[in-house]
Formats: structure tokens, C-alpha cells, sequence
């Protein structure tokens, strides 16, 4: 792609990023494009192709495109839930509570089924102005396994999981990050343990001490972003935590959005 092609490109994208064209909008015709942005047909096309396969616009019809982002998937009709006749206790300690649930799915003798009950977590992903991602390497006994894993605890009551994130990070890496953006909350393990997790993104961090949490102490590194798709290849990534957290910025720097 030449220098002027390229600015065409750069062009569109700013339109996209900035709101120009809002998700759904329809973009000018290439006839349109091609006279605004001094620019021929042909180079117009492998612009508009490129933006096409980094998924900022979608070939609406015969030389018509869309800004990506404004369709919906229409919501399914509710189906009957499963009933929930009840529930007892079998354990219980500071960290894990497991019952015993009495439901009855539609069509289905009732049954009890096992629930373990978590709290709720904050894991933060901090990235820094070279791309890099501050990461733990650290050792899980349950799967006896090393791997790399963003920062990240248990909120506590009554504390924003907001600031439980920014708190987790300075405690478990003496880095302070600047301010945390949440991201996605999600359950994953959703059949049988209720697992709440919350994920934050931070730009940049400043370096304020030593770790203070011992429990949770292991090797400190900032990792390139090119190298997370290795390291998830290999393994190296443990939690989903800080899969879901890196696969979206991953997903949101393919698109440009930094």
C-alpha cells in the first residue's frame, strides 16, 4: 500500500474511530469516496478491503459498505427456566460455599445438584506505552503447574471491584497503576460454580515499592503483547481471567483501538 493510499486509509479509519460514522452508519459511495479523497477506484477498493478484513466496515450491497457494530443478534424467545425447589448447605468456609440445589428442569424429574458458590474477583490487565502487559509468573499447586497470570483478587465487601482491581495490583506488584477501565464481567465455570469475574484494563503504571501480598508473590515482567499468542500456545497463560482479559485487548488492537 503506497503513502497515498495508505493516508486514504488512515482517512476512513479516523471517520470510524472519531464518530464521523456511527456503528451502522452507511459510508459515502465509492464514487463519492473516490472524488473526496482524490484517490482512484482501484486504490479505493484495497482500502476499503483492508478496513473490510480488520473488521471496521461490512460490503453492504453492490459498491455500498456499513460501519461495523451497529447490528443485533435478535434475542431467542424465553423458554420455560428450570424451577429451584430449594437449596441446603454442605460446606462452608471464608473462601468456598458448596450446596446442594433442588431443581427440576422442564421435562425432567427433580434432582439435587452441586453449586459452589465464589466470590467475586477483579483481575486488571495493565499495559504500558511499549505494549507490554504486566504479568506474574507464578506457581499453582492444583493443576502443579508455572505460568503467567495478570494480577488480580477476591473484592471485598463493600469495596468497588474497580478499586479492589487497582488495589490487588499494587499489593501483589509494587506497581501502581493509573486509572482502571472495567471491560467484561463474566462466570467461567457457569454449570456448576458461581464465580462472578470482573475485568479491567489499565493504561500504564508507576512503580511504588515492593509487593506487600507474600501469598500471592512471583516473578514480575512486562510482557510484549506479540508474545501473548505464544505463550497462549504453549500454555504459559493460566486462568481464565487473564485469558478473557488478554484475548480482548488483543481483539481491540487488531481493530485499532488502543
Amino acid at each position: 500500500m503506497g503513502p497515498k493510499t495508505q493516508r486514504v486509509y488512515e482517512t476512513i479509519r479516523s471517520w470510524i474511530e472519531s464518530g464521523r460514522y456511527s456503528p451502522g452508519d452507511k459510508l459515502p459511495s465509492e464514487r463519492a469516496l473516490s472524488a473526496e479523497l482524490e484517490i482512484g477506484r482501484t486504490a479505493l477498493r484495497q482500502v476499503l478491503a483492508r478496513l473490510s478484513n480488520e473488521h471496521f466496515i461490512k460490503a453492504h450491497d453492490r459498491s455500498s459498505y456499513r460501519v461495523l457494530g451497529g447490528e443485533s443478534v435478535p434475542t431467542p424467545a424465553e423458554l420455560e427456566p428450570w424451577k429451584i425447589h430449594g437449596s441446603r448447605h454442605v460446606y462452608e468456609n471464608r473462601w468456598v460455599n458448596l450446596d446442594l440445589v433442588d431443581v427440576e428442569p422442564p421435562g425432567v424429574d427433580r434432582f439435587e445438584h452441586h453449586v459452589v458458590r465464589l466470590f467475586r474477583v477483579a483481575i486488571t490487565a495493565v499495559i504500558d506505552d511499549q505494549d507490554r502487559v504486566l504479568m506474574l509468573w507464578r506457581y499453582r499447586f492444583v493443576p502443579q503447574q508455572w505460568g503467567w497470570e495478570l494480577p488480580g483478587g477476591i473484592v471485598d465487601a463493600g469495596e468497588d471491584a474497580a478499586t479492589t482491581a487497582a488495589r490487588e495490583t499494587e499489593e501483589e506488584t509494587g506497581w501502581r497503576p493509573g486509572p482502571v477501565e472495567h471491560v467484561v464481567s463474566y462466570q467461567p465455570m457457569i454449570g456448576m460454580v458461581d464465580s462472578p469475574h470482573e475485568i479491567f484494563v489499565a493504561r500504564g503504571a508507576e512503580k511504588v515499592g515492593e509487593p506487600t501480598d507474600a501469598e500471592e508473590a512471583g516473578e514480575i515482567a512486562w510482557i510484549p503483547l506479540d508474545d501473548i499468542p505464544r505463550l497462549m500456545a504453549e500454555g504459559k497463560l493460566m486462568g481464565s481471567g487473564t485469558l478473557v482479559a488478554l484475548l480482548h485487548i488483543l481483539a481491540s488492537r487488531s481493530r485499532g483501538a488502543r
